[in-house]
């Protein structure tokens, strides 16, 4: 029997402002998950937060885009705003749930989700990873180091079962249409496609000789859906390791320096992606930087065992250091330009509202 695991996520109220889901919300989020896992409807869970971010971890026998687990996770989210978000008048509270009632998919209704379907290997280890005040193309980068890098990833070379390499599917999140790409013979073409990751995303890899699945992510653009900004997508991805995938340590690889994403402070800056432990799995200066979380699963019998704290390491310090030195140069240039996104992305924030008053001086 195949194992379905998914990762959903909801920005539904949280404590001080965009900083940290309070201990309320994710004890509401267990019950409710561990009445479902009596009722026999999933496997296994684990909850957990992203900054502002609620997560819920679950693996199930339903496949991928099952309207029952779909409408579960919904009324989870929905449950913990109604009964604790609002009545405690967290900040933001149900900010991500953007349509009023379930219609059949929890995809284009505000929170994020990635899941994958596939039979359980004789040992079958994955990595969770779980952003914050970043948009979904965050992942490009390093989805392209760890699937089609051999400076990243040395299985891409010496391991003859990642040698042919993989199947990339990106999603054009304004037209809707998605292109494959294999690595390494379009690795070019793939470039020139995600080095835009505002408008291009990864969205699956595949392995290209068995069309295995190796790594799935959310895509929700939350702004495309609304018309308007209402707050950032803070994607997630899983990704499957070892034994015929990149090991652990070739995916975590590329993490460990810090590049710049869009995002952080009113969803309109770049800034630096920071890699931290979950004792650090909340947002201050300038409500960021951006920064994602690791876990380590292993599957077994559909079931998840752990997790690990993948990014609990002192490995990981230069990475934040970096991070917080980026964060400092770039703030020096204020509202200014690379630090605030481009037109076209601001389009979809407060600044509209603000220029509209302008109208009518123009010359």
């Amino acid at each position: 029997m195949k194992t379905t695991i998914s990762v959903v996520k909801a920005d539904i109220g949280s404590l001080a402002g965009h900083v940290i889901v309070p201990q309320e919300l994710i004890d509401y989020a267990k019950d409710a998950l561990e009445s479902y896992l009596e009722k026999g409807l999933i496997n296994s869970y684990y909850v957990t937060n992203a900054g502002d971010d609620l997560q819920l971890i679950f693996t199930h026998n339903k496949g991928v885009d099952s309207e029952e687990i779909h409408e579960m996770a919904w009324s989870i989210f929905k449950g913990a705003t109604d009964n604790i978000s609002r009545p405690m008048k967290l900040y933001a509270a149900g900010q991500d749930l953007l349509k009023d009632a379930f219609s059949g998919n929890i995809r284009g209704m505000g929170p994020g989700i990635a899941e994958m379907e596939f039979e359980e290997r004789k040992s079958d280890p994955i990595a969770i990873f779980m952003a914050d005040k970043t948009e979904p193309g965050a992942w490009n980068l390093p989805l392209y180091k760890i699937f089609a890098d051999p400076f990243n990833t040395a299985g891409l070379v010496i391991d003859p079962r990642l040698h042919s390499g993989f199947i990339y599917t990106v999603l054009d999140v304004v037209e809707g249409v998605e292109y494959e790409l294999k690595t390494p013979e379009e690795s070019y073409d793939l470039l020139a496609l995600i080095g835009t990751p505002s408008r291009y995303v990864i969205k699956y890899v595949h392995r290209k000789s068995d069309g295995e699945i190796a790594a799935a992510a959310s895509t929700t653009r939350l702004s495309l859906i609304a018309g308007k900004y209402v707050g950032k997508d803070d994607p997630v991805l899983i990704v499957r390791a070892q034994s015929g995938f990149p090991a652990m340590g070739e995916i975590l690889e590329a993490f460990a320096a810090s590049y710049l994403v869009a995002g952080w402070m009113r969803g309109s800056h770049v800034g630096p992606f920071m890699p931290v432990p979950l004792k650090y799995s909340k947002v201050a200066r300038f409500d960021g930087p951006p920064r994602v979380i690791g876990l380590g699963f292993q599957i077994t019998d559909g079931k998840l065992i752990g997790p690990v704290d993948l990014f609990d390491d002192p490995s990981f310090d230069i990475a934040r250091s970096e991070a917080a030195r980026i964060a400092d140069y770039i703030r020096k240039h204020g509202p200014f330009m690379p630090h605030r996104l481009g037109p076209e992305e601001m389009e979809y924030t407060t600044l509209p509202q603000v220029l509209e008053k302008l109208k009518n001086r123009f010359k």
